[in-house]
C-alpha cells in the first residue's frame, strides 16, 4: 500500500444551539452553555428555562420542528455548501499542480494532483465543514445571547437557518471522512476486501492510524465526528428526554468545535507551517470567544446569571465558583487568541530553509 494521506483535514463539527445539530461554540460555566438558552415559543417553554415538557400543540400554534421538515428546508444552504466546496477543491487542485501548496512540502509524493484528486476533494469537504461549523456556532451564540438591534432575519428564521446549517455541517463531515477512506482504498494494492477493512480501521477506528502526528490528530477528528452527530440529532427528541436533560447534554457540544479546530491546526497539511493562513484560523476563533463571553456575562435565562456573591449553601457556593471560573476562563481564552494573532506565534512548524515548494516564508 502506498503511503496514505494524512488524517482527514479538519473534521469539522456541527453544533446545535436551539437548532438541530451541535453548535460548537456553545459555552457555559466552564465553556458549554452558550447556545442552549433560548427556547422557541413553539415548544411552549418559558424564556427562563422552566424545564416543562411541552404539552400537546393547540390549534393555530406553530408545529414543532422535525428532522424531516428541516431536511427539506436545508437544500438551499446545502447547495451553497457544495458550491463553496467545489471552489475550495479547484483552489487546492491548482495549488498542488503548481506546487505552491504546503501539502506538497509535507508529502512530496502528492504533487501528482490527478493521482490524489479524491484526497484533495476530501480536504475541500473538510474545510467547508469547518466553515459551516463556524457559522453555525456564530448563529447559535447570536440566538442564545444578547442580539444586535438590527438583524437581516427574524429570530425564527435565524433559528431555522441555524438548524439547516447544522444538518449540512454533519453531511459535510460525513463526506469528508468517507472520501478520505475511499482514497485509502484507491491506493491500496491489496484485495478489495482487505483494502476496505484497512481503510475503515485507519479512517474510523481510534488508534487505527498509527503514523506520525496522525496518532493524535486522527483520533481527535474522530472524536469530533462521533460526538457531533448524536449530540446534534438529540434536538429532535428533546421533548422525549426532557428539556433539562437535553440542555445538560447540549452543553457538551462545545467540545465538538474545539476538537475540530484542534485537529485542523494539528494535522491540516494546508496549515502545517506557520504563516498567514494558519494565523487566520486562529483569528476566526476570536469572534466566537467574544460572543461566548458576552453570552456568559448576559445570559438569557435568569437562573444562569452570576449573583454578586455566593449563596449560603455549599451547593450554591460551588455553582457560583464554577460560573465565575467559566467566565474567567473565557476571558483568558480571548486574551490568548488576541496574543497569538498579534504576535504571529501560532504554533506552526518552521519550513526547512532548503524547501522551495511552499509559498510560506522560510526561516
Amino acid at each position: 500500500m502506498t503511503n496514505p494521506p494524512p488524517a482527514p483535514e479538519p473534521a469539522a463539527a456541527a453544533e446545535t444551539p436551539e437548532g438541530s445539530a451541535p453548535a460548537p461554540g456553545t459555552g457555559s460555566e466552564g465553556g458549554s452553555e452558550a447556545v442552549t438558552a433560548t427556547t422557541t415559543t413553539a415548544e411552549g417553554t418559558a424564556p427562563d428555562g422552566g424545564g416543562q415538557v411541552p404539552g400537546p400543540r393547540r390549534v393555530g400554534e406553530p408545529r414543532r420542528p422535525t428532522l424531516r421538515s428541516d431536511l427539506r428546508a436545508s437544500w438551499p444552504d446545502g447547495l451553497v455548501a457544495l458550491l463553496i466546496t467545489a471552489a475550495v477543491f479547484v483552489l487546492l487542485y491548482i495549488r498542488i499542480r503548481n506546487k505552491t501548496s504546503s501539502t506538497v512540502t509535507v508529502m512530496p509524493f502528492m504533487a501528482d494532483a490527478g493521482g490524489f484528486w479524491m484526497y484533495f476533494l476530501s480536504q475541500a469537504f473538510g474545510w467547508s465543514a469547518l466553515l459551516w461549523a463556524w457559522g453555525t456556532v456564530i448563529l447559535g451564540l447570536m440566538l442564545s445571547g444578547p442580539r444586535p438591534g438590527r438583524l437581516p432575519l427574524s429570530g425564527p428564521r435565524l433559528e431555522r437557518l441555524h438548524r439547516t446549517t447544522s444538518l449540512n455541517t454533519m453531511a459535510l463531515i460525513a463526506a469528508h471522512a468517507l472520501l478520505f477512506a475511499a482514497e485509502l482504498v484507491r491506493h491500496d494494492t491489496a484485495s478489495w476486501n482487505s483494502a476496505v477493512a484497512t481503510a475503515f480501521v485507519e479512517a474510523f477506528v481510534p488508534g487505527g492510524y498509527d503514523s506520525g502526528t496522525g496518532r493524535i490528530a486522527i483520533p481527535v477528528g474522530q472524536a469530533a465526528l462521533y460526538l457531533a452527530i448524536p449530540l446534534g440529532l438529540l434536538f429532535y427528541v428533546r421533548h422525549r428526554i426532557g428539556p433539562k436533560t437535553w440542555r445538560v447534554l447540549h452543553r457538551c457540544v462545545i467540545v465538538v468545535y474545539v476538537l475540530s479546530v484542534w485537529h485542523t491546526l494539528l494535522y491540516g497539511t494546508n496549515v502545517w507551517y506557520d504563516g498567514w493562513f494558519r494565523t487566520s484560523v486562529w483569528l476566526l476563533q476570536i469572534p466566537i470567544a467574544a460572543l461566548l463571553l458576552l453570552r456568559l456575562l448576559r445570559p438569557a435565562r435568569r437562573s444562569e446569571k452570576l449573583p454578586g456573591r455566593p449563596g449560603e449553601t455549599a451547593k450554591a457556593r460551588t455553582g457560583w465558583a464554577l460560573r465565575l471560573g467559566g467566565r474567567l476562563a473565557v476571558v483568558a481564552i480571548v486574551v490568548a487568541l488576541v496574543a497569538v494573532v498579534a504576535s504571529g506565534r501560532d504554533g506552526g512548524r518552521s519550513v526547512p530553509p532548503a524547501d522551495t515548494s511552499s509559498t510560506h516564508n522560510h526561516d
